[in-house]
């Protein structure tokens, strides 16, 4: 396999040539394809700019052809990838732009609102822009066109005066691609961490392509059809949907893009277009899918691997999942800082509950708060190193201490390693509760509570109480109007312990979440510390900072 991202496409065209490698919305593209226009792409770097190799161009795409074609462009041209999610707003987009020094960005024109508004406050100087329909051609390029701009016509001001990336591709330019230094470093992936603030995990073409390999060797026993595609609707900006993606393009895979994972009708026709043998998803997207008939009655028969990450799985959609779809959940554990992943369940001996053992080259380590190694089958904080390890956070080279003595990364994750060397996944550390001086993991409670009949989802906090230090205070998602907050705690008191029953209950139609769909319970803190503290002339602003 090739030392770098970028030159996985030129050894991949030789060999697999007119094979698809991406699609989206009933177009693709061949390996040769994607080689071509990438080319193309570094060339007009290469001409029409003053970039230069180390500079960083930062993506702001949803799920689409385009992105693999900017993704190895820029890395042919020598540049670094910053991974932008296309929802962002103005406040968020300005701190990843201003912080990683970005000089180009390639943006979705239906959703450039926010970069046209904050543009002028970064470093940018080459806007691209693109649309959902750009690498599809005649009249269904021009339907997708509309209908996007139609769906998004509420948006707001969107980018003018950027270079339209179709001329950019365009066949006749007299451009040509001459190889340029690879930058050691692939990718500014940004991520909360462990620590809340931003910042940008620094991932290197040999981390990344260390993972890949570590994946391709945990996960090859079920790769035996010389035509596996995965089915992506994760988006690519994602480090979890990136690794995955990049693991099948490096076997001469195809992988279908889904660009609005949201849309569950949509998703089900992919599913049942593409008949994927592979099926990357999060615990919320398992839920949502199965409560769907159109979805529930495809024909699952091509299915043989969906792979859970980025989130506790819960029993409950495990299960739910394997109903419907009779493929099991092949769960894994990883975090940004580590390419992403550290661990997988082998295929076939999946265990609910269990995201596996750690992938070949990587050591995990179970320690208590004082640093020392606790016995096994008992909690404390995970320990990873390995050749995934990130090179650091960009802009803070001591790491925030993060990066112990020998190597070792500090995930912030609690878990435990049990008998047969497989890592149990419990809760984030600062999401710990305290109740009399009783832990409380919330990730727990959410698996409990989760199975009951009349509860779709559910996420747990902790909130400030004088008496007790903190009281657990539960969300609920239900599908049944009648279920009650004292059925609710009645049913978690027949199967918890006193402490761990939620003190407050609260019904809604939905959870906030991040990028891929993850509950995000630092922004239901917030709102609750916000809502607590009215009385008590606590702001937002303390909110935030409280939470």
């Amino acid at each position: 396999m090739s030392h770098t991202l970028d030159g996985l496409v030129t050894e991949l065209a030789k060999h697999q040539g007119d094979r698809p490698a991406f699609g989206h919305l009933g177009k693709s593209l061949t390996y040769t394809e994607v080689d071509v226009l990438s080319r193309r792409f570094a060339a007009w770097i290469q001409h029409c700019t003053d970039l230069a190799p180390g500079d960083r161009l930062a993506i702001q795409l949803p799920n689409c052809m385009q992105y693999p074609v900017a993704l190895f462009g820029a890395l042919r041209a020598g540049l670094v990838v910053v991974n932008t999610n296309p929802l962002y707003g103005e406040a968020e987009l300005k701190h990843l732009l201003q912080d990683s020094g970005a000089r180009a960005l390639l943006v979705y024109e239906p959703l450039s609102g926010p970069a046209s508004r904050v543009i002028a406050e970064t470093n940018v100087d080459y806007v691209l822009t693109t649309q959902i329909g750009d690498l599809h051609s005649g009249w269904r390029r021009w339907l997708l066109n509309t209908c996007a701009h139609y769906r998004r016509r509420g948006g707001g001001r969107r980018m003018r005066g950027g270079t339209p990336l179709t001329e950019v591709l365009k066949t006749e330019t007299g451009r040509h691609w001459a190889p340029a230094p690879t930058s050691e470093l692939a990718l500014l992936q940004y991520t909360g961490g462990t620590t809340g603030a931003a910042k940008g995990a620094m991932l290197t073409h040999a981390s990344l392509l260390a993972n890949v390999e570590q994946l391709r060797q945990r996960l090859q026993e079920v790769d035996t059809e010389s035509g596996m595609t995965l089915l992506q609707p994760l988006p690519m900006y994602h480090i979890y949907s990136f690794i995955l993606v990049m693991l099948m393009f490096s076997q001469g895979r195809y992988v279908e893009l889904v660009p609005d994972p949201h849309d569950a009708k949509s998703l089900a026709s992919a599913f049942e277009r593409v008949k994927p043998s592979c099926f990357a998803g999060i615990n919320p997207l398992f839920v949502a899918l199965c409560q769907k008939p159109e979805f529930s009655q495809l024909d699952f028969s091509s299915l043989k691997l969906t792979i859970s990450g980025g989130m506790a799985l819960t029993e409950s959609a495990a299960r739910r999942w394997q109903d419907v779809t009779g493929c099991a959940v092949t769960e894994g554990y990883g975090l940004t800082e580590c390419s992403p992943v550290v661990s997988v369940a082998r295929p076939g001996m999946e265990r609910i509950g269990s995201a596996g053992m750690p992938l070949t080259g990587t050591e995990v380590r179970i320690v208590d708060e004082q640093g020392e190694l606790v016995p096994c089958g008992e909690s404390g904080e995970i320990l990873v190193r390995g050749p995934q390890l990130m090179q650091g956070y960009w802009h803070e080279p001591d790491n925030n201490g993060q990066i112990r003595t020998g190597g070792w990364l500090a995930t912030g994750d609690i878990g435990q390693i049990d008998e047969g060397g497989e890592i149990h996944i419990i809760d984030r550390r600062k999401e710990m509760i305290n109740v009399s001086g009783f832990k409380v993991y919330p990730s727990e409670l959410e698996n409990l509570i989760s199975a009951h009949p009349d509860i779709l989802e559910c996420a747990v906090i902790g909130l400030p109480d004088d008496e007790r230090g903190e009281f657990i205070k539960l969300y609920v998602v239900s599908n049944n109007p009648r279920l009650t907050a004292r059925g609710v705690r009645e049913y978690c008191r027949e199967r918890l312990t006193s402490y761990k029953v939620p003190r407050s209950v609260e019904f809604r139609h939905d959870l906030p979440r991040n990028s891929i769909g993850k509950v995000m319970r630092r922004t239901l803190r917030e709102e609750a510390l916000v809502e607590q503290g009215e009385n008590a002339g606590i702001d937002s602003q303390q909110a935030r900072r409280l939470g």
